[in-house]
Order: structure tokens, then C-alpha cells, then sequence
């Protein structure tokens, strides 16, 4: 690891996002806000299939978070949540126990068959029939989801830019909370405050030292009603009388859509992106810096992106083999290490994992 250079967030979005995703797990709900003694799951680049946002926070239930260990560090996907939130405590056709999936029984046989190899339901066969049971009951572990788009450079044209996004955020209420981060200039009024972002959304604004102050608080949106999911707008003008397309998001979709979301952030976690980059250059680093570990690229003498960070960048250089052969059995040199060090840091943020059932 290397010293931080203490220009962090004068860096790039990217790296301004990592910022603000650790300072969420270190210091949510930001000062002034209630939030009773919830705890945090923190994920970055998470969302639906028309809609991701940069940040997501989703404040749990202490104990449901606990019980949540049960089912493993890892995600589970929307066929997996059918299986096993509707196993039953004692031994039953899967087919009696499970609601009807409305789609072909045999995709809910393999998702049977995923989540008995993750142990997650237990299952056998009996007279030809597969039945399942419940290992433990699926906790409801989930109280609110708040999501943050990320502008550390919030000037008029991003803002006008970033206001459609957020009023649909607002509009289909999938999240509880809006919220927009940028950086802090110094201003009596910070220029986010007056620029074209909806009054629904929450503004954090972010210093150089990594540290988040609330600027405009969100309102609360209303996610157990109907969300409206805009589809396409008029883009204005003297000519343009052109209607909006809109459909309504019923709740019960809100619901499940809320809780995939919720597992993929306690699955997925925000420490990813070295699965993305390339830790075993000889270049790359962990920097200690005030707002946390951050990726620092030697060669480029800056903190590199995602982008910036692969195997046809022109400074990429393998890990020496020697580096690879310090401990037997093999475990890797210090990319492997760096893994380690971020899984082991997501593993401490997911309480009960490591105890026993």
C-alpha cells in the first residue's frame, strides 16, 4: 500500500463514488437524520434494468441482518427469493409448497436445485417427486433503500442533464430517498442548491477530506403506493405539444424489485471493482487515505479508473513470479492479497456471517 497523495477527490468520478460510498458505511445517516439504530449495507452501480444508480445505501433491520447471514455472502436472484422465502418447515412437494411462478415449473426445479447446492433449502426425492424444506425462515431484514447519484462536478449542464434521471427516480419511487452528492466548493450557496435538480431530491456535499454534510434535505417518497414509470417526455419548447408516455409500477412489483435490489447490494457491496481492474500489475496499489483504501495506479502516478485499469493498458506489467512463491501453498502475490483484504473488509460489514448456525 502507498501513502495517499491527499488530492482524492480532485480525481475522478470514479474515484469520487468510492469516496462516498466508504464515508456512507462509516458515517450513515448523515447528521441531522433519524434513522433509529439501523444498520447499512453499502453497494455501488446497482439498479433495475432501465435505471442504475451509483450508490445505494440500504438501511437494515440489526437483527434481520443477522438472521440474513444464514443464506451466505452471496446475492440471491429473483428465482432463488421464490424458492426460498416460500419453503415450507416441513417436507412438501414443491409444487404444493410454491406459489405459481407464471412462468415454466421447470426453471423453478433448477433454481431448487441452486439453492439446495448453496444450502440455502434443503431438498430430496421421494417416490419421483422432489420435495423442499426450509433450513430457516427468510428474514425481513430490509427497512429503507436510498439511493445517491453521484456529481462531484455539479454545474449547470450536469445538472440539466441529471434532472430527467432523478425525477423519475422520483416519479416510480423505488427508493425511499433520493439523494445527489457533489463536491464542496466553499460557497455561501452551493451552486447544486440552485441548479435544475427536483426539490425531492436530497443534497450531500462532500469536502476534501471525504467527510458528507446534508445541504437540502430529500423528502420521504411514497414506496408502498403505485409508482409512476415514465417512459418517454416531451422535450419542451414553444412547438413542442407532444405528450408524455407513462405505465404505473403496481406495489407488489415495487416490493420485490426493492428486495432483489436489497440482496444484490448485500451480495455485490461496493469493494467490486477490483474484479474489474487489474490488481496484479506490479503498479497497482491500495492507497490509505482519509476517506479509506483507494486504488492508485504507480505508473500513472494518479488514481486510475476501471477503464484505465486493464490488461491493454500500455504501463500494464504482470506480477514478477517470485512475488507469487512467498508462502506455500501458493496464495498468489500482493493482487491476490489486495482481494483478500476487500472481501475480508465487505465480510466485516455483513454481521453473522462468520458464526456458526
Amino acid at each position: 500500500m502507498s501513502p495517499g497523495d491527499g488530492a482524492a477527490l480532485g480525481g475522478s468520478e470514479f474515484v469520487f463514488e468510492l469516496c462516498v460510498c466508504q464515508w456512507a458505511e462509516r458515517e450513515w445517516p448523515p447528521e441531522g437524520v433519524s434513522t433509529d439504530d439501523a444498520a447499512v449495507v453499502v453497494a455501488r452501480q446497482i439498479g433495475t434494468r432501465d435505471r442504475r444508480w451509483d450508490t445505494v445505501a440500504v438501511e437494515c433491520d440489526p437483527d434481520g441482518l443477522r438472521q440474513r447471514a444464514r443464506f451466505g455472502l452471496d446475492e440471491l436472484d429473483s428465482d432463488l427469493l421464490h424458492v426460498v422465502r416460500n419453503a415450507p418447515t416441513e417436507w412438501t412437494y414443491y409444487r404444493d409448497a410454491l406459489p405459481d411462478p407464471g412462468y415454466p415449473w421447470r426453471y423453478v426445479r433448477e433454481a431448487i436445485h441452486r439453492a439446495a447446492d448453496r444450502e440455502v433449502v434443503e431438498s430430496r426425492k421421494r417416490n419421483n417427486r422432489i420435495q423442499i424444506r426450509q433450513v430457516a425462515p427468510y428474514p425481513d431484514w430490509v427497512r429503507r433503500i436510498v439511493a445517491i447519484e453521484n456529481k462531484p462536478d455539479l454545474d449547470a449542464s450536469a445538472a440539466r442533464a441529471l434532472a430527467p434521471q432523478l425525477e423519475r427516480d422520483v416519479a416510480l419511487a423505488l427508493a425511499d430517498e433520493v439523494w445527489v452528492a457533489t463536491s464542496e466548493t466553499g460557497e455561501t450557496v452551493e451552486p447544486a442548491l440552485i441548479e435544475d435538480v427536483p426539490v425531492e431530491a436530497g443534497i450531500l456535499t462532500v469536502d476534501a477530506e471525504g467527510d458528507a454534510s446534508v445541504s437540502w434535505h430529500p423528502r420521504t417518497l411514497s414506496v408502498d403506493d403505485p409508482g409512476t414509470r415514465i417512459l418517454e417526455r416531451p422535450s419542451g419548447g414553444a412547438h413542442d405539444a407532444s405528450a408524455a408516455r407513462f405505465e404505473y409500477a403496481d406495489p407488489e412489483w415495487k416490493r420485490d424489485k426493492r428486495l432483489e435490489l436489497a440482496e444484490r447490494a448485500y451480495g455485490r457491496g461496493w469493494r467490486a471493482y477490483a474484479d474489474t481492474m487489474r490488481p496484479d500489475c506490479r503498479h497497482f496499489r491500495l492507497t490509505d487515505e482519509r476517506p479509506g483504501f483507494l486504488p492508485y495506479c504507480a505508473a500513472k502516478e494518479c488514481h486510475q479508473t476501471a477503464g484505465q485499469c486493464s490488461g491493454s493498458c500500455p504501463d500494464f506489467e504482470p506480477e514478477p513470479p517470485v512475488w507469487r512463491a512467498g508462502d506455500w501453498p501458493i496464495s498468489g502475490g500482493p493482487g491476490k492479497g489486495i482481494k483478500r483484504l476487500l472481501d475480508s473488509q465487505r465480510r466485516r460489514e455483513r454481521p453473522g456471517l462468520d458464526e456458526g448456525p
